[in-house]
């Protein structure tokens, strides 16, 4: 399975180096358009009959070994976060933030901007290779009907609402949004108060839900739940020490405000 996921990621990160070159002298929404239209252009082509052969068509791989530990997934994530994190604090990884909070004041610095973006978009291509074997290997079977566009929007949904400047913050994201949407799984189970029959809780409810929280974690965190910030023991440490501070701040402009 290690040399899988590598293959993977390397095939992943090919493609994107092939994609990449047409695509990222886009910019905004037309480059999104551009990467969702590569997209569904290969998941065509993988349920196409030529490839069948290959690809078992719109069946899809099956019997896929299974992991032999719930600490595999986990260990592997961890490897991929921490290079991430070492890379983000590279010389690479400065340029990449300098692109990102302005693009023309990173060219005045004398950073090629399509060469680095090339290379980010490859980097994150490989990692998104690995990904989706983990995601074979937890499923068991994999065909191409899984990496419809609701996919994108659902990784999408987790970067923003986590912070897309921070890597725990997608983290943290990730097993929210999971978790949540089992969480909230009642909500499409019929439900009886006293013999009567509440009538929104049916079946698509726990996303209209969802969505409703959601849309308040985003009005509350406009960045994000940690915005450009990563999690550390101090940051928690002192945030519970300068609460009460916050609180008695609070209480005297409160006060202050009564008074006048």
């Amino acid at each position: 399975m290690p040399l899988a996921l590598l293959l993977g990621g390397l095939f992943a990160a090919l493609v994107a180096a092939l994609i990449g070159i047409p695509v990222l002298r886009l910019k905004s929404d037309y480059l999104a358009i551009a990467t969702l239209g590569f997209s569904e252009i290969i998941r065509a082509l993988l349920a196409s009959p030529q490839l069948a052969k290959i690809t078992n068509g719109s069946y899809g791989l099956n019997k896929i070994p299974k992991y032999s530990s719930i600490f595999v997934p986990f260990g592997i994530a961890t490897i991929c976060i921490a290079t991430m994190v070492l890379l983000i604090r590279s010389s690479f990884g400065r340029a990449f933030l300098a692109i990102r909070e302005d693009e023309i004041a990173a060219e005045a610095m004398g950073i090629n901007l399509f060469k680095h973006k090339e290379l980010s978009f490859i980097i994150s291509s490989f990692f998104t290779g690995i990904g989706g074997g983990l995601l074979a290997v937890y499923m068991q079977s994999i065909d191409s009907s899984t990496f419809k566009i609701g996919i994108t929007y659902d990784i999408l949904l987790i970067v923003v609402l986590g912070g897309m400047g921070s890597v725990t913050g997608s983290v943290f994201a990730a097993f929210l949004v999971t978790a949540s949407r089992e969480w909230l799984r009642f909500f499409d189970d019929p439900l009886t108060i006293g013999g009567f029959q509440v009538p929104l809780f049916r079946a698509g409810f726990r996303m209209v839900v969802f969505s409703v929280l959601l849309m308040i974690v985003v009005l509350f965190y406009r960045q994000g739940i940690m915005g450009t910030r990563e999690f550390s023991w101090d940051g928690i440490f002192r945030f519970f020490v300068n609460l009460p501070k916050r609180f008695m701040k609070k209480k005297k402009a409160g006060g202050t405000a009564n008074e006048r």
